[in-house]
């Protein structure tokens, strides 16, 4: 069972991660058309419809505590604070970033407007002041903030904080490329995952 949940758990990581390459989002571009306008909004489909039954699978293994209930109470208070901590993570990026292009609405709208599409860009307002990836971010504190940890939701936290980790420096990699020194400047001066540095 364990062995069928981290291979399930890998598999949908690694489609979720080669959907979104710089490889296949330029084979979409080339062909243009519906194809662009539908890929954005496909993509989330396909990786919140494919997630929601590995997450009941998930739910439905028979689970082994790991830890003794009287030092899981000792537990709550930090992961009191991680569940805030990626609240806030969560709300700051909804309002730094543009919800309609994440979901892929505008770039639908565009197409059927036949409107060309913005060149990519990025913000520096709000909590992207002091964190770069707060969703990545907030996303392993709120993996960790749940209580109850089993030999199942051990191995599915550890699987998917990594996947977060290897998600945020693949698209550090391309926003290097596809926006240069502005970007390199701006990661000198903001942390990738910790808002630890003072904004200046």
């Amino acid at each position: 069972m364990m062995l069928q949940l981290i291979v399930l758990w890998l598999l949908w990581c690694a489609v979720h991660s080669l959907l979104i390459t710089t490889g296949v989002k330029r084979w979409v571009e080339h062909r243009d058309g519906a194809w662009l306008g539908l890929y954005r909004i496909s993509y989330v489909g396909f990786a919140c419809g494919s997630l929601l039954p590995l997450l009941w699978y998930t739910a439905t293994l028979p689970q082994q505590p790991l830890l003794d209930p009287s030092f899981s109470l000792w537990l709550r208070p930090i992961q009191g604070l991680l569940l805030l901590y990626a609240l806030v993570l969560f709300i700051g990026g909804l309002r730094a970033y543009n919800l309609r292009e994440f979901l892929g609405l505008r770039q639908w709208q565009d197409y059927r407007s036949k409107r060309t599409s913005n060149p990519p860009s990025f913000s520096k307002t709000g909590i992207l002041r002091y964190v770069r990836h707060p969703w990545y971010s907030g996303g392993i504190a709120l993996l960790w903030s749940f209580p109850g940890l089993t030999d199942v939701t051990l191995t599915t936290r550890i699987i998917l904080s990594i996947y977060l980790v290897v998600g945020a420096l693949l698209e550090e990699r391309k926003l290097h490329e596809s926006l240069g020194e502005p970007y390199r400047a701006y990661c000198r001066e903001v942390p990738m995952f910790i808002p630890w540095k003072k904004r200046r």
